[in-house]
């Protein structure tokens, strides 16, 4: 990942703490942060201060995108045919209601 955010940059942003914010409907979870590389994006919503963040995965394919758990170290390892994740570090924080690629069924 070649604009990896530090621990600092993640801490600053206040993600809530797993579970902390479970009680949340999933459509009013705010989304503190997003992962992409071509049509694959992974929305961050809490996060557990090391390497698990809770979050929306859609990789590409609404019908089997997810509410899920994601490995931040498994995210930074991903290499497609040389292009990395990227993190977008001009995310406005914001409902996931108001998030496009996040589908409700």
């Amino acid at each position: 990942m070649w604009n990896e955010p530090s621990k600092q940059d993640l801490q600053k942003i206040g993600i809530p703490k797993l579970y902390d914010d479970e009680e949340t409907p999933l459509k009013d979870k705010l989304i503190y942060g997003h992962f992409f590389i071509g049509a694959c994006d992974w929305f961050i919503a809490e996060w557990d201060g090391g390497d698990l963040f809770f979050g929306y995965a859609n990789l590409g394919d609404d019908q089997c995108a997810e509410w899920g758990y994601i490995s931040f170290s498994e995210l930074k390892s991903l290499n497609i045919n040389g292009f990395e994740i990227e993190y977008d570090a001009h995310w406005k924080i914001r409902p996931a209601k108001e998030v496009s690629k996040i589908i409700f069924r």
